[in-house]
């Protein structure tokens, strides 16, 4: 791990001295500096970035405390302590409402030092933790709100009204429909877009630990506490907090969030301390809270204290074409993933998913790209073949093609083309060489009707298995095996294509 660096900016070279040679001591990179207008173009003209700054409060071009305001304004500022041989109380307290971490009087002791150090380290460690909750909700790549439906259009509307202020949102919706990114929409359309956006899943967290996950606790407070620990609430401080599935909270529970959503304090647990917070709520549900009240599992009076700005997620199944947006995003980004050559849907596989009805929301229609992403092992487009056969098997029966019964879609679900269409171009479906087959034959068996389809679609092929097999909707491993078992039962007709 690289050596954090320090810039250290003070008039006096004693004291510039003393802390580099200690700081250098404990690995640090150090960086001095005597003027303000040395420390502005060290820190905003070039391409340092330090982790932490000691400043002089009395400089000879002016004050420390005026470019103590201005690193407040970077996008990754250092921390900043603060040092002076003329303390007084009001110096310290505007050193602290501008942004210090820490002041330090003159002359001060490599003990003093040691002590920031520490302090220093672990507000770092801090950061890192919060870094890495709030990008529980990214991991996954794009996180923007997809769609140009009318529903989608009218929520993005409300998302941008309801962003500009502070209003507790409560964002209801079935389960799948992206709550999760109308609320991460709200935190990135809002003020508070550069502060933390944290999760706490109240759903997946047993009912013993959740309230330190809400509020955070001390050492010792319960068995395995060994030290004190910063809940979601002081993560998200200045930032969002998103309470997903607030539904699942129990009754007790609900009371001290209550508490805290109405007087933004609260204590860790085995605390005393109260602790106040500025923090923006966002609460999800799958429920009907309302329902939830009658039933007396959930507070009436959390209930009105969240839906402050109620939002309704809508079903996939409301929002029309947004399904092919969807689902072309979720196709670029599984592609990348596993490295796939693939640049878009084919036309029977689009018909095939906008004819579904998606019981599972987003969720389920990405997790169906994705196995479609991993069943496409050749060519540039994703084929209806790849898709789950309950979805191939709904669009069959959605256009009428077959009664559902007679048992071959396995052989013919990749296949059906627009009905005005299918009759002029059969190399691009079995449909066709299905119905000769059976319009032909006297043998109506499956599997005579099988071996049938079989050797035209390789004869129509010119002896091609790939195409052959995604015609019939079956990978080249399957076609393999049915032609060794033809060859195993010694049938004549296929000896050209063994």
């Amino acid at each position: 791990m690289s050596a954090k660096s320090v810039l250290i900016l003070d008039d006096k070279l004693i004291i510039r001295k003393t802390l580099q040679e200690f700081l250098t001591r404990k690995r640090w990179r150090v960086k001095t500096t005597e003027s303000l207008h040395t420390a502005r173009r060290v820190l905003f003209g070039g391409d340092s970035v330090f982790d932490l700054m000691f400043c002089d409060v009395n400089l000879p071009d002016g004050l420390g405390t005026d470019l103590l305001d201005e690193i407040q304004r970077m996008d990754h500022p250092p921390v900043v302590v603060m040092i002076t041989g003329q303390g007084t109380i009001e110096s310290a307290v505007k050193c602290m409402k501008l942004g210090a971490f820490d002041y330090l009087l003159k002359p001060f002791s490599h003990d003093e030092i040691d002590i920031i150090l520490g302090k220093v380290n672990k507000f770092q460690r801090l950061i890192q933790v919060n870094q890495e909750l709030t990008s529980e909700t990214s991991s996954t790549g794009s996180r923007n709100l997809v769609g140009e439906s009318e529903p989608m259009q009218k929520l993005q509307a409300l998302i941008q009204n309801v962003a500009q202020t502070d209003a507790t949102v409560l964002v209801s919706g079935e389960t799948g429909t992206g709550k999760e990114l109308i609320s991460l929409a709200i935190h990135n359309s809002s003020q508070r877009r550069n502060k933390p956006f944290i999760k706490v899943n109240c759903a997946a967290i047993s009912e013993s630990l959740i309230e330190s996950e809400f509020f955070g606790h001390e050492k010792g407070a319960f068995t395995g506490a060994l030290q004190s620990r910063m809940g979601r609430f002081e993560l998200a401080d200045g930032g969002t907090l998103l309470l997903d599935e607030v539904s699942e909270i129990s009754l007790p529970l609900q009371a001290k969030l209550l508490r805290v959503l109405q007087e933004r304090e609260f204590e860790r647990v085995g605390g005393t301390k109260t602790i106040k917070v500025d923090v923006r709520i966002v609460a999800t549900t799958n429920r009907r809270l309302v329902q939830a009240v009658k039933d007396g599992i959930f507070r009436e009076d959390l209930y009105y204290r969240l839906n402050v700005f109620p939002l309704e997620s809508p079903s996939l199944g409301e929002r029309g074409s947004d399904v092919l947006l969807i689902a072309e995003t979720f196709l670029q980004k599984f592609a990348r993933k596993h490295g796939r050559k693939l640049g878009s849907l084919d036309s029977n596989c689009k018909k095939a998913l906008m004819s579904y009805n998606w019981p599972g929301n987003v969720r389920e229609l990405q997790n169906v790209i994705e196995r479609a992403v991993i069943m496409t092992l050749s060519g540039t487009q994703v084929g209806v073949s790849a898709l789950p056969l309950d979805i191939q098997n709904y669009y069959l029966q959605q256009i009428g093609e077959f009664d559902g019964d007679l048992g071959l879609n396995s052989s013919f679900v990749d296949h059906v083309e627009d009905k005005q269409q299918q009759v002029l171009h059969f190399q691009n479906t079995a449909q066709s060489v299905a119905a000769t087959i059976i319009e032909d034959s006297e043998d109506l068996s499956l599997a005579a009707v099988e071996r049938q389809l079989v050797l035209k679609c390789l004869q129509r092929s010119e002896g091609n298995r790939t195409q052959a097999a995604e015609w019939m909707a079956v990978s080249i491993r399957t076609l393999r095996n049915k032609l060794a078992r033809f060859k195993e039962e010694q049938r004549e007709e296929f000896s050209a294509y063994y």
